[in-house]
């Protein structure tokens, strides 16, 4: 979309940084994503910056561990940040060769156990982001491990990532080299106040780099979400894993189908977490009953973070449309105005609807019991705000690890 073309626009600050000339590539599960990635480093000149909530320690994640030693190995600055929380088994074997060829290794929030068991849930570092070169861009929702490829069957993730080259890389690595000079937290970012004339055009495509975290841009990403929707005319689509965001957006959501715009929920059918998609349930009725349409997909577990909005708006990112995601975490998002790029993302959701999802109807949903009534606000209320409650807890501090071993945990999702 020009410049000067009407549609979903942004406000005021928000509106200068968007950076147009860019290149968007969508990438879809690990196949395309891993692939993409792992050319990019072979190909590493300068530098390798990469944040991601999950690092396991299996086959994707020991050919990441392979490029970065070799990119490290031929003079490549590599600094890599994992969250503990996300990323709790990785052996002090697999640390120390990352750390012996020269990548800079850090973890965010370090804990020990207390009685076998780790605490600190909560502010986690859940971005996935890599930057190489300066010019070449990922962000997404997808993690290093095995579990993001299709291989595994009904195990496996359905998920997205972005590849992006223009001028929107330069708030992107700004982003990440804040976290790497900060806490972690890269709180200290602000956006440049005119795109970077270094970075030539690539593309088409505007595109917005957005990150929520625990300072001024608590709202960031929301905010981007609430206003679009209010812009919209014609159809919303949100894909999204967990589902459970405050009365504002919802309220924005309901407006939009009493408006007359064709608002669509994809969400999780296989649950990984109970609790979230009983919350998640808790909903349907109440937004049925404005007129929104809600899906479930069942080929897979969903782990996808994306929107589209009258085919001029979209967004890919690490954020949830849920408390943790919205008032705690460590996220980013790429929202995008590009024809080409949104038209793609649309036949896509509506293939992955027709194809994979079940339409939910007008019956009881859930099950219409008298429990349920009773729960379900319990539930609700509950998850929007015990946020306010886990931010009582202490700020959290990235480690550098020298020749490191993390202690052991269980497994996560993000």
């Amino acid at each position: 979309m020009s410049r000067g073309a009407p549609g979903i626009r942004g406000d005021g600050d928000d509106d200068a940084n968007w950076r147009s000339g860019n290149r968007v590539r969508l990438l879809e599960n690990g196949e395309a994503f891993f692939a993409a990635v792992f050319e990019a480093i072979a190909q590493a000149s300068e530098e390798v910056l990469l944040e991601t909530f999950i690092l396991f320690e299996d086959k994707v994640g020991c050919t990441l561990q392979q490029h970065l030693i070799a990119a490290a190995m031929r003079g490549v600055r590599v600094e890599v940040l994992v969250d503990s929380w996300g990323s709790p088994d990785l052996s002090a074997a697999y640390l120390s060769a990352l750390t012996r060829a020269g990548v800079r290794f850090r973890v965010f929030d370090p804990h020990r156990r207390f009685l076998g068991k780790r605490l600190h849930m909560f502010r986690r570092m859940h971005r996935k982001i890599v930057v190489v070169d300066a010019t070449r861009a990922f962000v997404g929702g997808i993690n290093y491990s095995v579990d993001h490829l299709e291989e595994l069957g009904v195990n496996s993730k359905q998920d997205y990532s972005v590849e992006l080259q223009g001028p929107v890389v330069s708030d992107i690595r700004d982003l990440v080299q804040s976290a790497i000079d900060s806490r972690g937290t890269g709180e200290s970012w602000r956006p440049r106040a005119q795109a970077d004339d270094a970075q030539p055009r690539a593309g088409e495509a505007e595109v917005l780099f957005a990150v929520r975290d625990n300072g001024p841009h608590s709202t960031s990403i929301e905010d981007q979400y609430r206003h679009s929707i209010r812009q919209a005319r014609e159809q919303i689509v949100i894909a999204n894993a967990y589902f459970c965001p405050g009365y504002g957006l919802l309220r924005e959501l309901r407006d939009a189908a009493q408006r007359g715009v064709r608002v669509t929920l994809v969400l999780q059918g296989q649950a990984d977490m109970a609790i979230a998609q009983f919350a998640a349930r808790s909903l349907y009725r109440m937004l049925m009953a404005s007129g929104i349409e809600i899906c479930e997909y069942h080929e897979r577990q969903f782990h996808g973070k994306v929107a589209l909005i009258d085919g001029e708006w979209a967004t890919v990112g690490s954020s949830n449309l849920d408390p943790l995601s919205l008032s705690l975490n460590l996220e980013a998002n790429v929202f995008i105005r590009d024809a080409s790029f949104n038209r793609q993302l649309r036949d896509h959701l509506s293939r992955l609807m027709h194809a994979h999802c079940h339409k939910i109807d007008t019956g009881p949903v859930p099950p219409h019991r008298r429990w349920h009534a009773l729960v379900a606000p319990v539930v609700y209320h509950f998850l929007r705000r015990f946020p306010a409650w886990a931010g009582l807890l202490p700020a959290h501090t990235p480690r550098k690890l020298a020749s490191p071993a993390p202690a052991a945990g269980t497994d996560a999702s993000g």
